[in-house]
């Protein structure tokens, strides 16, 4: 079967081009590496700048994604993409995977991307015991006890006000000496009594035995070092696209990202870019979502003009 389109990846921007696919009454199926569909929003808390949908769970929105382009009839098969390939003078792309091989005359890439990390001595091996990327996921292990965030973006600020909700203490922990992140969001963080700020300092190691016990942290003009006795240092210093398995096919910009516009159009014609993987100004689940509606729109003007 060739399908009039493939969409790999079911985050925000994924769910939202099936929906719309549906609509269009395209052949459409859907793949997804996780078990679980919503991508990185399925993680966050609180969910506060969503359209009609103020403070509504990551989880809960993610899953509504899901419904939605159900209750459509969009087709989700659990398997992960290999690499891709193109047939037919490129007017047939092929998807390779372990176990079988899926065609269509256009693709959506939708594989969004993950937590960017450190990089330094502790964090792989204490992985799981005090190092997260997810407060949401792991927070509440902390209660009563002593935490650092580092970075200072807007995940990293509401990381910060999800623990400062239940922990004793909360150290912020950022290279430069103000925040990148949403003014509401600084304000609300500034209010909380547990929380205190480290400015233009980098955590250069985590150490512990069986778990975090303290971090060490270097004052970037200085040079000063200190150790902080902390239980858990939450990550949360960006992401990194996912786009291993289209290395070989696509040209990416210098910090991975693949090259396109509004309209999804990648230099390859019928294949579409949507979500966090590809160049934008804004990486929210708003701008996500109308990736993928601009990529089905565009792809139903690929498939007329063949």
């Amino acid at each position: 079967m060739i399908y009039d389109v493939i969409i790999i990846g079911s985050g925000p921007a994924g769910l939202a081009a099936a929906i719309y696919a549906q609509r269009a009454k395209l052949t459409t199926v859907v793949l997804e590496k996780e078990y679980m569909s919503g991508g990185q929003v399925v993680n966050t808390y609180e969910v506060d700048n969503y359209p009609g949908l103020p403070g509504i769970g990551g989880f809960e929105l993610g899953m509504k994604f899901r419904e939605h382009a159900e209750k459509l009839g969009a087709q989700f098969i659990n398997i992960e993409v290999k690499h891709i390939g193109l047939e037919d003078e490129g007017r047939v792309k092929v998807v390779y995977t372990d176990s079988e091989e899926f065609r269509a005359r256009t693709l959506i890439l939708a594989m969004g991307a993950r937590h960017r990390e450190l990089g330094i001595p502790g964090e792989k091996e204490l992985a799981g015991m005090g190092v997260s990327y997810c407060a949401t996921c792991d927070g509440a292990f902390f209660k009563g006890r002593t935490v650092a965030v580092v970075g200072g973006g807007d995940v990293a600020v509401e990381d910060a006000l999800f623990l400062a909700r239940g922990c004793e203490k909360v150290y912020l922990i950022h290279r430069r000496d103000e925040l990148r992140a949403a003014a509401v969001l600084q304000e609300q963080l500034k209010k909380c009594e547990n929380v205190s700020f480290v400015w233009d300092s980098e955590v250069v190691e985590i150490s512990g035995e069986d778990h975090v016990e303290c971090i060490k942290i270097r004052n970037k003009k200085s040079g000063e070092e200190k150790v902080q006795d902390v239980d858990g240092v939450f990550i949360a210093v960006g992401t990194i696209p996912n786009t291993g398995n289209i290395t070989e096919l696509l040209h990416l910009d210098k910090n991975g990202y693949i090259p396109a516009s509004e309209d999804g159009k990648t230099e390859i014609p019928g294949i579409f870019a949507a979500g966090d993987i590809r160049t934008k100004q804004l990486r929210q689940i708003v701008t996500a979502v109308s990736d993928g509606a601009n990529a089905i729109t565009s792809v139903q003007a690929y498939i007329n003009a063949l």
